[in-house]
């Protein structure tokens, strides 16, 4: 089995010396870039399955570097930073960011969390590629879902719900669960979230009958019948 491999992007030369050897003792595979433009760069020159990026960097900071990471990749995203605010966590996260770690860490933090947003984030990695239920076709690897043909373009965490809801069709799964396992343990948001999600991931798709509500539970995928 090929290692997992990890770019950390971050301007601090000793961080990254230090994220490395956290990351290489657990059995990763490790890429340095010292901006974001080089990042981008290497992001565009080789495959990788998580980013580790430093907020706090010159030139572009790990906001903007997320956002234009995005406009090509869905690759999972750790955020690293000194500052602690929740403000910044939210805005990290509404960026695509897959999970908020502050600094100082320990190298056992960090291999969890990492393990963590795999685990999330491998939903769309699992089974068939292409799965096609009713008039709803979710294409996994492009990250693309369509309905009848006409593509409904979906933020990463409204994909990463359906597919998750669909992954386990025909059982009522909790707000709770939807929240820890598409937006992580540590996700500071309340149960509304979830609500919110289901709401426009309904209207994206244009019906309501495939994301049925459990009352008292949470939610279930079915496929209606025809």
């Amino acid at each position: 089995m090929n290692p997992i491999n990890v770019l950390i992007i971050d301007d601090e030369e000793d961080m990254r010396n230090l994220i490395q050897m956290y990351l290489e003792n657990s059995g990763f595979r490790c890429v340095h870039a010292a901006d974001g433009a080089e990042g981008l760069r290497k992001l565009h020159e080789e495959d990788f399955d998580l980013v580790i990026l430093d907020i706090m960097m010159p030139f572009e900071d790990g906001f903007a570097v997320c956002g234009k990471i995005r406009t090509f990749s869905q690759v999972p995203i750790i955020f690293l930073s000194a500052k602690g605010e929740e403000w910044d966590k939210v805005r990290g996260l509404q960026l695509g960011g897959d999970d908020y770690i502050v600094k100082p860490f320990s190298p056992g933090e960090l291999v969890a969390r990492i393990n963590a947003v795999l685990r999330r984030t491998s939903l769309v990695k699992n089974d068939e590629d292409t799965v096609t239920l009713g008039k709803i076709n979710i294409d996994k690897k492009g990250r693309r879902v369509s309905v009848e043909g006409d593509i409904v373009p979906l933020t990463l965490k409204e994909f990463e719900l359906l597919v998750f809801l669909v992954q386990h069709q025909g059982q009522a799964l909790s707000r709770e669960q939807l929240l820890e396992f598409v937006w992580g343990m540590d996700y500071h948001g309340s149960l509304r979230t979830v609500d919110t999600h289901i709401k426009t991931l309904r209207m994206k798709l244009g019906t309501g009958d495939y994301i049925q509500t459990i009352w008292g539970v949470g939610y279930k995928f079915e496929v209606p019948a025809t």
